[in-house]
């Protein structure tokens, strides 16, 4: 909900568009024809529901056709609107760009509570929408390819795909339609856990320059990091998940629709997500402290907040009562324009969304090219690897027989080595790479220049300017 004096997430958007641009050289032409949305299609369509026709609206927005087909998810929930949708697609043109990406920017989104609907329910709306945009080539594999949002997963995106095959039956190439897929509709593995590994590469990459750990105060490695979450969907528990097992962080905070869970000697994360599961909250769980009042955690000491759920919730109602020196927003615009100010001015770093959770469409984009090529990733080279390495291991075995010593690798170097890399191996190492590079390109601008003081200033410049090289090889 917008409070007074705060600017709404598309005035957010648009107002750290034109903090970027205002340190470019861009002809007045160009940079509106970037910051302006090109099209939206409002669709409004009714479905018989309980004896009745009930009535829907939803929204597929195209920001930038720079590149082409243009990539956005599609979101259910009640405050879905225009201005929403636009500005998500505008962010989507800068983090395709800034990962690169080779897509423009889209977002969808329909109207709706989805859990005020049973699943055969929500097929027939799903199926409509898709069948609606579909029809306006608003869905096709060249052209414009949602992902799953808030409120959507792979269930969602199953039925869109096969809707569109039943309406596309002879395109070979239909099930790129859409990603986000489950694997046996076409989906790649390590897709669902995309963009809280994402989050997690964001963080590698930040905590490897001592210079980046300096901004914010921090020192050593990711071990024994306190860390506080709100949001505890597909994105927050993937992160927390990842940072906590694989990290060694301590997941101190966790913030969800009623309340908030506190434990300064950390929480478990798994028996976290298993208890929302089975009670569809965090009120009750044993060995942590509840408040009632979920928002207040986000002011608790931590040295990571990771604000992945809702836009707005770091606002000029609390900014600046946030502790944390380093927040990486995980949902789409947590932090309004006017909070962004504030905690600039205190010191906070923030890695910003269009880069931190851009896993979610860098691995939609293995997953569109993988459709493409029609053969899941490893197929062709994996057991030729591991056959090239086995060579390797018998040599060595080999020449230390000859030299009378006995080869005593680790009990499980024989294992790790031999072994192809398969799909979900390849998969994450793609998706680390990109944040890598992304993260560099980054901090380069940020470590630079005098007059960027901040890394989501340093995220739009380099977005910006990659869109607009776009546009001028077109001819613009």
């Amino acid at each position: 909900m917008q409070r007074a004096n705060e600017p709404s997430f598309r005035e957010s958007v648009d107002l750290m568009f034109n903090r970027a641009v205002a340190l470019m050289d861009l002809p007045p032409g160009l940079e509106e024809k970037i910051r302006v949305c090109n099209a939206t299609y409002t669709v409004r369509f009714g479905v018989r529901l309980r004896g009745q026709i009930q009535t829907f609206t939803g929204y597929r927005s195209v920001h930038s056709e720079h590149m082409e087909p243009v990539k956005g998810g599609i979101r259910f929930a009640p405050s879905v609107n225009q201005d929403e949708v636009e500005a998500l697609a505008a962010l989507m043109t800068y983090k395709c760009s800034l990962v690169e990406a080779p897509f423009g920017g889209s977002k969808g989104g329909l109207c709706i509570d989805p859990r005020q609907y049973d699943e055969h329910e929500l097929e027939q709306i799903t199926r409509r929408f898709a069948y609606e945009l579909i029809k306006r080539d608003l869905i096709h594999p060249s052209q414009n390819v949602p992902a799953p949002d808030m409120g959507t997963g792979e269930r969602e995106m199953a039925w869109i795909s096969d809707q569109y095959m039943r309406m596309n039956t002879t395109d070979i190439n239909g099930r790129a339609c859409v990603t986000g897929k489950p694997i046996n509709a076409g989906g790649i593995q390590g897709r669902t856990e995309a963009t809280g590994r994402g989050v997690q590469y964001a963080l590698h990459e930040f905590f490897r320059d001592a210079r980046d750990m300096e901004k914010a105060g921090l020192t050593g490695t990711l071990d024994g990091k306190r860390v506080i979450v709100q949001g505890l969907g597909n994105v927050g528990y993937h992160a927390a998940k990842f940072l906590s097992e694989e990290d060694g962080c301590r997941v101190t905070g966790i913030i969800e629709r009623d309340g908030a869970l506190f434990n300064p000697d950390g929480l478990d994360v798994e028996g976290v997500r298993n208890w929302i599961v089975k009670h569809g909250g965090v009120s009750g769980f044993p060995d942590a402290t509840h408040s009632a009042e979920g928002a207040a955690v986000l002011e608790e000491e931590c040295d990571i907040l990771i604000p992945a759920a809702l836009e707005g919730v770091i606002n000029l109602s609390n900014a600046d009562r946030i502790k944390a020196p380093l927040i990486i927003e995980a949902a789409n615009g947590p932090v309004t324009a006017g909070a962004d100010d504030i905690l600039r001015q205190k010191g906070t770093v923030i890695i910003p969304d269009m880069y931190a959770n851009a896993g979610g469409v860098t691995v939609s984009y293995f997953e569109w090219v993988k459709n493409l090529s029609h053969i899941r990733f490893g197929r062709m080279q994996r057991r030729q690897e591991e056959a090239r390495h086995q060579l390797v291991v018998d040599q060595l075995e080999s020449l230390s027989d000859a030299m009378g010593k006995a080869w005593s690798p680790s009990p499980d170097f024989k294992q790790k080595y031999l072994r192809g890399a398969g799909e979900l191996e390849l998969v994450r190492s793609g998706l680390d790479d990109t944040m890598r590079i992304a993260y560099q390109s980054m901090r380069e601008v940020w470590h630079s220049r005098a007059d960027v003081t901040d890394l989501r200033t340093a995220a739009y410049l380099v977005s910006i300017d990659k869109v607009a090289k776009s546009y001028r090889a077109k001819g613009l």
